[in-house]
């Protein structure tokens, strides 16, 4: 997946919005709240950190090319640093997943105002 195909795909999700933050990364949100962080140079992605369930952060950090997230793994954040570890079905399923979990843990009146 290159940069614009994830930029595309985060940005269909229902209130997604995108924000560069800490000078260089690229940051997909809900609510203000990041559901997936990427680089925003070079064009192509060298990294994409995205929320995991527990279950699938210790499935995932056991594969080569994918680690606990600096800072956030503690949150069940995971960093994919080899895009060519999962297939790209899995790896959008995943980046769903992790919007999927965010908006979960939005406030209700959050999502009222939303709609």
């Amino acid at each position: 997946m290159d940069k614009e195909t994830l930029r595309e795909y985060c940005l269909s999700f229902p209130h997604a919005t995108e924000r560069v933050q800490w000078g260089n990364d690229l940051l997909f949100c809900i609510a203000d709240k990041m559901f997936a962080v990427t680089n925003l140079e070079p064009a192509e992605i060298r990294g994409l950190s995205i929320k995991c369930d527990p279950e699938t952060f210790a499935e995932l950090i056991e594969r080569e090319g994918i680690e606990p997230a600096a800072y956030l793994a503690r949150y069940k954040w995971v960093s994919i640093r080899n895009m060519n570890a999962l297939k790209p079905r899995e790896l959008r399923d995943l980046i769903r997943a992790s919007y999927d979990m965010v908006y979960a843990r939005l406030p209700a009146g959050v999502k009222r105002r939303m709609g």
